[in-house]
């Protein structure tokens, strides 16, 4: 009897897909980013007008992966899109990228968030900042090896608490009679401060606080309707959160000044306070801390499980130590190389670094998706797209000037961290043909 292979059920629906969507994308970021934008664009009309040309870029890059998502709905995501338009090594790279830098590099940032606001919160030394941090990293990964059950049941219980601050920030901090004034025009750079440096550094800074929108594509398998829904709720759930982002920025600014903004790495925290009071700070920052223990969860999640799936296709050296699962069915050395290379960077980098250098690095890979539609209505024309890209072809175009615009810039302004992120990604090409080599020795013996 031949058994029918098993595929995921048709259930999710337009308000199912619009929350998934603002969901995956709403974390820490938004909140830890706005004294770094403070400081590189100077003024607070281009502050805002570069939340919004993320959001635009990141609505762009949705509807582009989206097309390719829906055509190609495998487990694994990015990683098949680039295998399909670019081959085996490219596709390779972005696993290796993501297993060495990505999913790390976001744990070890987010963690160096929690343990600042924490000291900050409790009033503590600021050398307690990397232990805090480094120990929030290991007992995360530690809960997540109990099992994929109760590491679930936090990220879902963190979901709906990451929205109260930010809604509490926006509504009072908006309201508040004794609010900075926040001049929209001319929309210019601050004094002694190039366009092209201050576009650079807050699109690096916006991106991070948007991460997370690639996987929103890999929603299409469980879609009633994706050819209409999926970029209903790609466009209204990031363009919704374009808004939640710039008017939370906005609240910002009414709340200190751009310069006390660009020197207070805690200015959600100080917000907070002048907003709500001593103690109304202290319960939103409470709130704060878990929406990035969330994120943090949702990292360390979904990243052991990278490592695992390319030990499970043998693409990677030791697959038979990364395919080992614990009794709890979750990815053991996944687990332990992900938190290992995450303390690394702890010992090593800072925040500004760290999500600096994988926005760099995947937005290469996201580029190269992007270009992907054109490569692949070409190389397959006949492939079933149940999603054709709307706007086709300026949304991709668009999206691949943005793509470029943040990869060169980030080559040309700040060549140490690219030259970092390019060489760990390159680190990949000789140990993709040493695999290569070891699995044809196998196949001949």
């Amino acid at each position: 009897m031949v058994q029918k292979k098993a595929t995921l059920k048709r259930e999710m629906g337009l308000t199912s897909a619009l929350t998934t969507v603002m969901g995956t994308v709403i974390g820490g970021g938004v909140f830890f980013k706005v004294s770094i934008l403070a400081r590189d664009t100077g003024s607070g009309s281009l502050l805002l007008l570069t939340w919004v040309l993320a959001g635009l870029l990141t609505i762009a890059g949705g509807l582009c992966v989206a097309e390719i998502a829906t055509s190609i709905p495998k487990a694994g995501g990015a990683v098949n899109y680039i295998e399909a338009a670019y081959g085996k090594l490219p596709s390779f790279l972005l696993g290796w990228a993501q297993i060495l830098i990505y999913y790390p590099a976001n744990i070890a940032a987010l963690s160096i968030i929690f343990a600042t606001q924490l000291v900050s919160l409790l009033g503590l030394s600021l050398s307690l900042i990397v232990p805090i941090a480094a120990f929030i990293a290991l007992s995360i990964t530690g809960l997540n090896l109990l099992g994929a059950r109760l590491g679930s049941a936090v990220q879902n219980l963190t979901l709906f608490i990451k929205m109260i601050p930010i809604i509490l920030i926006i509504v009072f901090g908006l309201l508040q009679p004794q609010g900075q004034s926040v001049p929209l025009w001319p929309v210019a750079p601050g004094k002694n401060i190039g366009w092209f440096t201050a576009l650079n550094g807050g699109m690096l800074a916006t991106m991070f606080a948007y991460d997370g929108w690639i996987s929103v594509g890999n929603m299409a398998e469980e879609m009633k309707d994706p050819k209409r829904h999926l970029p209903i709720a790609i466009v209204l759930g990031l363009g919704l959160t374009t808004v939640i982002y710039a008017l939370i920025n906005w609240a910002f600014l009414k709340s200190l000044p751009i310069g006390q903004l660009a020197h207070d790495p805690m200015a959600a925290a100080s917000s907070a306070k002048l907003i709500f009071g001593q103690l109304g700070g202290r319960l939103v920052t409470i709130g704060i801390l878990v929406s990035v223990y969330g994120a943090i969860n949702g990292y360390t999640m979904t990243g052991m499980r990278v490592a695992y799936a390319m030990g499970v296709n043998d693409t990677i050296p030791f697959a038979r130590q990364f395919r080992r699962l614990t009794g709890t069915k979750v990815p053991l050395w996944g687990a332990l190389f992900q938190v290992s290379v995450a303390l690394v960077m702890l010992l090593l980098g800072n925040f500004t670094f760290l999500t600096d250098m994988l926005v760099f690095v995947m937005w290469i890979f996201n580029t190269l998706i992007f270009a992907a539609v054109f490569i692949l209505r070409r190389k397959a024309p006949d492939l079933e797209r149940p999603y054709q890209v709307n706007g086709y072809p300026w949304v991709p175009i668009v999206a691949i000037i943005g793509g470029s615009f943040i990869v060169l810039s980030t080559l040309i302004t700040q060549p140490r961290l690219a030259g970092i992120g390019l060489g760990m990604t390159l680190l990949g090409v000789p140990v993709f043909y040493w695999q290569q080599r070891r699995q044809r020795a196998r196949r001949q013996d």
